[in-house]
């Protein structure tokens, strides 16, 4: 690899590198040489910027991670608007369809990772308690309209809303699930709360 040239962003092109392999090779694939590799860079430079590769990895969850707050933010602005089913089956769209399924995988196949995000996530499959919270604080911006019943187990519903997402678009081999599917599902699972027209 050359040597001696600037990059601009190098962590943002590192973790813009590993997703590009997570999604086209799958965890199993993701090493700082295959990282560095993808970004064009010499394999020294994601070590002058990581203490190790677990280090490099745990903060590209966190990245993710951070990025899904953006989502967040989002959907609850979008209560009291359209439909509670169309907003959660797209929400669950644009999660499941991005590298967070891949990330999931990543998460729970290496120990060390698991561990180092215990300091951030200590409960749960990081990536999926975060999106779990995002659901459930959409679901009770809803409730508070009136749109789920005042009655409904948030805490119950946003993980099964989140596993049924997942469950659909975990396979990697396949193409994604359609609107129709997701909606589907969705549709099942809020179906005894929801109160909207």
């Amino acid at each position: 690899m050359p040597t001696g040239v600037a990059m601009r962003d190098v962590r943002e092109q590192l973790f813009q590198a590993a997703e590009r392999v997570l999604l086209r090779d799958g965890p199993s694939a993701l090493t700082s040489r295959a990282v560095t590799t993808e970004a064009g860079c010499a394999k020294g430079v994601l070590h002058r910027h990581f203490a190790d590769f677990d280090a490099f990895l745990a903060e590209l969850v966190r990245n993710r991670i951070a990025r899904l707050g953006h989502q967040s933010a989002a959907l609850r602005d979008s209560a009291g608007t359209g439909s509670v089913t169309g907003h959660l089956a797209d929400a669950l769209t644009t999660l499941f369809e991005s590298v967070a399924v891949a990330i999931v995988s990543l998460v729970t196949s290496r120990d060390e990772l698991r561990a180092r995000l215990r300091e951030t996530t200590p409960t749960g499959v990081p990536l999926l308690m975060e999106a779990t919270a995002m659901i459930a604080s959409y679901l009770t911006a809803e409730r508070d309209r009136g749109r789920i019943a005042a009655d409904a187990d948030i805490d119950a519903l946003a993980p099964t809303v989140i596993g049924a997402g997942h469950l659909l678009f975990a396979d990697r081999e396949s193409a994604p699930p359609d609107t129709g599917a997701v909606r589907k599902v969705v549709t099942t699972v809020i179906a005894d709360v929801v109160r909207e027209p």
